[in-house]
This record gives structure tokens, C-alpha cells and sequence, in this order.
């Protein structure tokens, strides 16, 4: 999927979510608003001739990905985002870093490409184990326990 650079993004995150289960839509959303905002206004400059393109991967062991790549010139390493999103939140009269954290906050992988236009974000998905307990086994550990 690609767009003109826009902070008009709703249907867009739409798009993005519908294979998302509704548990997590909210917080991913959040993440993704923040990516391809920061994309469309830091990396495009709002410049609408150039686009942002994003894939979308589901791999059924592990979650999702993103992968977010503008047409800007990147970022310098004296915008060090790990250094940002390591440090906590940002205060109230600091210019950047919320992005950076709230990426890494919401993502388990967060990660840039060598010129810093194109990011790769990943949600893993926590499957649980099921155990089956037979009532024998509830039974002699339920003496196990004092309740008091």
C-alpha cells in the first residue's frame, strides 16, 4: 500500500488494522498513527508528490510487521531513537523523542534500516498454553494448599 503524503490517516489505519484481532487494534493503531505520521511529516516533509509505503505481514507463529519506508533523506545520527526510547518518556518541553518511545513502548522489535527511512515494526503474538487438568490432580493439590 502506498499514499501521498497526508496526516489524513484514518482510513489508512483502517486498512492496516482489519486483520489485527480487536484486542490489540487500539494500542497498535497508536504505534502505527505514530510511524506514518512521523513518515509523512518528518521524512516527506508533507511534501505531497512523494509517498509512503507500507507492507503488512502476518506470520501465524509469531504476529505482525510492518515495514514503513518514506522518500525523505532519513535522520542523523545525532537523533539517536534508541538513546530516546531508552530514557523514558520525554518531558513536557522536550521537542523530540515521544515518537521513538511510544514505537519502542508498543513494539517488541523496533527497527530502522541503515539510512533511517524505512522501519520495520513487529507485534508478537503471546500464545498461551493450554494445560488440562484432570479432577484427580485439582483434587490432591486443592489439600496441598492451607486456606485459611
Amino acid at each position: 500500500m502506498s499514499f501521498t503524503s497526508t496526516l489524513y490517516l484514518f482510513p489508512i489505519l483502517d486498512l492496516l488494522l482489519t486483520e489485527v484481532p480487536d484486542e490489540l487494534r487500539p494500542e497498535i493503531r497508536l504505534g502505527l498513527q505514530e510511524a506514518l505520521v512521523n513518515a509523512a511529516k518528518h521524512g516527506n516533509k508533507l511534501d505531497p508528490s512523494k509517498f509512503v509505503v507500507v507492507q503488512f505481514f502476518i506470520n501465524e507463529n509469531d504476529g505482525y510487521s510492518w515495514i514503513i519506508a518514506d522518500q525523505g533523506v532519513g535522520f542523523t545520527s545525532h537523533n539517536n531513537y534508541k538513546k530516546c526510547a531508552n530514557k523514558g518518556f520525554p518531558s513536557d518541553d522536550s521537542e523530540n523523542g515521544r515518537g521513538f518511545y511510544v514505537l519502542n513502548e508498543i513494539f517488541d522489535q523496533v527497527h530502522w534500516d541503515q539510512k533511517k527511512t524505512q522501519l520495520r515494526l513487529s507485534k508478537h503474538i503471546k500464545k498461551f498454553k493450554t494445560t488440562t487438568f484432570s479432577f484427580f490432580t485439582l483434587f490432591v493439590s486443592g489439600f496441598k494448599l492451607r486456606i485459611y
